[in-house]
């Protein structure tokens, strides 16, 4: 038996516009399949319409993988969990986040809104083409398809018990950030960032979920 439960549930409301509170709640099968499918279609078009065949092009799909882990614990690290002082400021933070926190089981806020993410993956698209030129459809591939592989394990951690096997670090790593403290094990899909910045849990916070 678990010696730390999860017990918090149920949702809650952000907004008294109807349209604006429908759009902060989204399946979670949406966005990984239109990113897994936006992925292959980068390739796709990378394959046959740039002829640009290599082996460097193909090792930049498990990069921009990597990548996306990166910018996935950057983003949660110090965007989502900014230091709200203020009123106003606190409210931002609750609303982009903490609702997230304060109903980690709400299945419908497990995931970005699409019409935040989509907007947010132009701009990557942007910034890697600066980089990269029309290299950038291999490596916004990956990009993509490590969003929608992390969107599988954020959901899976927050609405399934853990599997017996080697995954079941992720479910251990971030149910610490939930429900042990918010200042530590920030990434979700690649936890070795948090060895890297120095951001993981106490070997002490660990003990909580042993079995």
């Amino acid at each position: 038996m678990n010696k730390f439960r999860i017990s918090n549930s149920g949702t809650g409301r952000l907004f008294k516009s109807g349209l604006l509170e429908a759009l902060t709640r989204t399946n979670f099968l949406f966005p990984v399949i239109f990113y897994y499918a936006a992925s292959a279609g980068c390739l796709i078009y990378a394959h046959y319409a740039l002829n640009q065949v290599s082996w460097f092009n193909w090792l930049l799909l498990p990069c921009g993988m990597l990548i996306f882990t990166l910018v996935e614990y950057l983003l949660h690290r110090f965007v989502f969990h900014f230091r709200a002082e203020t009123p106003k400021e606190q409210k931002i933070k609750y609303t982009i986040h903490g609702v997230h926190h304060a109903f980690p089981k709400d299945k419908d806020r497990l995931v970005m809104p699409p019409v935040i993410s989509i907007g947010v993956a132009i701009l990557f698209w942007i910034l890697f083409y600066l980089f990269t030129g029309d290299y950038v459809w291999y490596l916004f591939s990956g990009f993509l398809a490590g969003y929608s592989t992390y969107l599988i394990i954020h959901y899976s951690v927050h609405r399934y018990r853990s599997p017996r096997n080697f995954l079941k670090i992720l479910w251990r790593h971030h149910s610490l950030h939930h429900y042990y403290s918010d200042e530590v094990a920030f990434s979700v899909s690649f936890p070795v960032w948090d060895w890297i910045f120095g951001t993981l849990p106490t070997r002490k916070s660990k003990e909580l979920l042993k079995e």
